[in-house]
C-alpha cells in the first residue's frame, strides 16, 4: 500500500461525527469508539461514495494483502435488508469473470454500540480496477463507435446468459452499472465487461434465494421497462430493455429520456447516429414497451449480433460516390502528366459539395415524410375514436332509454333516487323524471366503451374502470343538472358536461398527464356546447327538465350523447397530440 493509505483510516459508523481521518494502527475510532479493524481482517481506507441504500468504501484485506470494496447498508428498513442480502447471495454463490468476486464469508454483520445500538450489514467484494461506461462516455460526447458498442453488448449478453440461466434478473442495467476492467495488454475494445450492483437482482422462481411473490418496486428512470416501473413481475426481457436503452445512450451520447418522442414516448435516435440498420432494428426491438415484443432470450440476440458482425455492409450510393471521387483523385494525382493537381482538387471539392447536398436533400425528405406520416396517423386515430365514441354513446342511449322508460327498472330507480336525495333538493315536479339517471348512466357507459374500444391515444383499455367512471360521471352530471333552476339551464348544461366528461376521461387508461387530458376534454367540450346553445338559442338541458322523453325524442337523445362523445374524442386528440407534447418539451413528464 501507499504511504497515504497507511496514514489514514475511515470509520464506517454512519452516526460517527468525525469518521475521517483516523490514525493508522488504531483499533477503535477516536470519535465514536467503533471498531476500525472489521471482523479482524478489513481496514477501511476511504469512502468511495454511496450506492442505493449503502455506503461504499475501499478496504485493505490484511489476509490477502489486497484492496477490496466494502458495501455497508445504512438503510434499516426490512426491504433494504432483503435487497442487500439478495445481492450477497447472488455474488457469493455465482462465480463469473463478468461479476465482482465475493468469498463465502464476504457477507457479515457488524454490531455498533455508540451513539445508539445498531447492526450494520456488510458485503466485501473484489475491487474492479477500471471505469464504468458512464465515465467512459465522457470521452465520446458525440457517441461511441459502433464496434465498441457491439463488443460491450456481446460481452454483457454473455453475462446475462449465465445470470438468466440461474433464474435471476439484474433489474438495474445502466451505464453506471457496467464496468470495463483495465487490461494489462489489450486494446480498449478488448476490455472485459463487468456487471456490477446486484442490489436489485430478482429471483424469478426458486433458486439461490427466496423472494416474495410480488416484485419489489425498484427502477431506474430512463432505463427500466414499463412492467418494472409498475411493480409487476419481471422476466429476462426486462434486462434486454434496459440494456438496449443503455447501448442507445452510448451510441448517441444522450440520456434516453431526452430522446423520447413527445407524442408517442418512443425513442427517436436512429437519425442522430450512423449505425448499422440491422443493429438499430435489434435495439429498437429490445426497447419495445410490450415485453412480449422483445427478444425472449439471449440466444436470439446473440444470433442476430453474429449476423451483424459477420455480414459485410454493402456501401450506399453516396459512399460509393465519395469512394469513386477519392479514387479518381488518387489516379489523377499519379498521372500528373495528364491532369493538374488543381483540377483534381476542383473535382474532389465538387464531389464533396454534391455529396453534402444529396445528404441534406435525403434528410429533409425523410423528415418531411415522417412529419406527414405522424400527422396522418394522429388524424386517423382521432377520427376512429370519434366514430366509435359516437356509436357507443348511441347504443348506450338506446339501451338506457329502454331500461329507464320501458321496464320496471326505471320506476325502481326513480323511487330509490327520491328516497336518497334530501327533501326539497330537487323540485317535486322533477322527481317523477328521476329514472333519467339510468338513461344518463348507461349512455356514459356506452360512451366509455366506445372510447376504450377505439384504443386511441395510447390507452391501456381498462374497460371495467372506464365503464365505472362513465356511469359515475354521467350520473353526477344529471344530478347537478337537476339541482340548477330552470333559469340556469345554460349553466346546468356546462356543469353537466364538466363533471361527466372529466370523470369519464380520468377512467380511461391514458398513459400519462391524466389531469391535463381531463381538463382539456371537459372544458373544450363544454365550450363547444355552450357556443352552440348561444347560437341556436336552444339547450338540450331544458329537454331533460321538462318531460320524460318518448320514442320520437330518441333521435335527439342519441344526437346529444353521441356528439358529446365526438367532441370528447376530438379534445382528447388535441390534448394527446398537441398539448401534452409541448408539456413534455417543457419538462413536465
Amino acid at each position: 500500500m501507499s504511504q497515504i493509505q497507511h496514514s489514514a483510516v475511515h470509520c464506517i459508523n454512519p452516526d460517527c461525527q468525525s469518521p475521517y481521518p483516523q490514525p493508522w494502527g488504531n483499533k477503535f475510532c477516536n470519535s465514536c469508539g467503533a471498531t476500525l479493524l472489521i471482523v479482524n481482517r478489513y481496514v477501511p481506507l476511504q469512502r468511495l461514495g454511496a450506492g442505493g441504500f449503502a455506503q461504499i468504501y475501499t478496504v485493505w484485506d490484511t489476509k490477502t494483502k489486497t484492496e477490496k470494496v466494502l458495501k455497508v447498508l445504512v438503510e434499516p428498513s426490512p426491504k433494504a435488508q432483503e435487497l442487500f442480502s439478495q445481492e450477497a447471495a447472488v455474488l457469493s454463490s455465482w462465480h463469473h469473470p463478468g461479476i465482482p468476486k465475493v468469498e463465502a464469508d464476504g457477507y457479515f454483520q457488524v454490531k455498533l454500540a455508540h451513539p445508539q445500538p445498531r447492526q450494520l450489514h456488510c458485503l466485501v467484494m473484489e475491487k474492479i480496477e477500471g471505469q464504468t461506461l458512464e465515465q467512459l462516455q465522457t470521452k465520446y460526447p458525440q457517441g461511441c463507435p459502433q464496434d465498441l458498442i457491439l463488443n460491450w453488448l456481446i460481452q454483457t449478453l454473455n453475462i446475462l446468459e449465465d445470470l438468466h440461466r440461474q433464474k435471476i434478473v439484474h433489474r438495474d442495467i445502466k451505464p453506471s452499472n457496467i464496468m470495463l476492467r483495465n487490461p494489462s495488454q489489450s486494446a480498449l475494445s478488448q476490455n472485459q465487461v463487468v456487471l456490477i450492483d446486484f442490489g436489485g437482482a430478482k429471483q424469478m422462481s426458486g433458486g439461490i434465494f427466496a423472494s416474495p411473490s410480488n416484485s419489489t418496486r425498484l427502477f431506474s428512470s430512463g432505463y427500466s421497462p414499463p412492467e418494472q416501473i409498475r411493480g409487476a413481475a419481471v422476466t429476462p426481457p426486462a434486462d434486454f430493455y434496459a440494456l438496449g436503452r443503455t447501448m442507445i445512450e452510448l451510441l448517441t451520447g444522450k440520456y434516453p429520456g431526452d430522446l423520447e418522442d413527445p407524442m408517442t414516448g418512443q425513442l427517436k435516435w436512429r437519425q442522430a447516429v450512423n449505425v448499422s440498420p440491422q443493429l438499430a432494428d435489434l435495439l429498437d426491438e429490445m426497447i419495445q414497451d410490450d415485453a412480449r415484443a422483445r427478444p425472449a432470450n439471449t440466444e436470439i440476440i446473440k444470433k442476430r449480433l453474429t449476423k451483424i458482425t459477420q455480414k459485410s455492409q454493402a456501401p450506399s450510393i453516396l459512399s460509393q460516390f465519395k469512394q469513386t471521387v477519392g479514387q479518381a483523385k488518387t489516379n489523377l494525382t499519379e498521372t500528373g502528366d495528364k491532369v493538374s493537381n488543381f483540377f483534381v482538387k476542383i473535382v474532389y471539392g465538387i464531389g464533396k459539395i454534391i455529396s453534402q447536398i444529396m445528404d441534406g436533400i435525403v434528410n429533409t425528405i425523410l423528415f418531411t415524410l415522417s412529419t406527414i406520416f405522424q400527422a396522418l396517423k394522429a388524424c386517423v386515430d382521432i377520427i376512429w375514436t370519434m366514430i366509435l365514441a359516437f356509436m357507443g354513446a348511441c347504443v348506450g342511449t338506446v339501451t338506457g332509454y329502454f331500461l329507464a322508460y320501458k321496464t320496471t327498472v326505471g320506476v325502481e330507480i326513480a323511487g330509490l333516487v327520491s328516497q336518497l336525495l334530501p327533501a326539497g333538493s330537487i323540485p317535486h315536479s322533477r322527481i317523477v323524471f328521476a329514472s333519467q339517471i339510468l338513461l344518463f348512466a348507461v349512455a356514459g357507459m356506452g360512451t366509455s366503451w366506445g372510447l376504450t374500444l377505439a384504443g386511441g391515444f395510447g390507452q391501456k383499455r381498462r374497460y371495467l374502470i372506464g365503464s365505472t367512471m362513465g356511469v359515475i360521471g354521467y350520473s353526477l352530471g344529471w344530478l347537478v343538472l337537476q339541482l340548477i333552476t330552470p333559469s340556469g339551464v345554460g349553466e346546468g348544461l356546462v356543469a353537466l358536461i364538466l363533471i361527466s366528461v372529466s370523470l369519464l376521461t380520468l377512467g380511461l387508461g391514458l398513459r400519462s398527464h391524466h389531469i391535463v387530458h381531463s381538463f382539456m376534454a371537459a372544458f373544450g367540450t363544454a365550450i363547444v356546447f355552450a357556443g352552440a346553445v348561444t347560437l341556436l338559442q336552444f339547450s338540450p338541458a331544458t329537454f331533460f327538465l321538462d318531460h320524460a322523453p318518448n320514442w320520437k325524442d330518441l333521435p335527439l337523445l342519441m344526437g346529444f350523447f353521441g356528439f358529446l362523445g365526438v367532441f370528447v374524442s376530438f379534445w382528447l386528440g388535441v390534448s394527446n397530440y398537441v398539448v401534452v407534447p409541448w408539456l413534455r418539451l417543457l419538462g413536465w413528464r
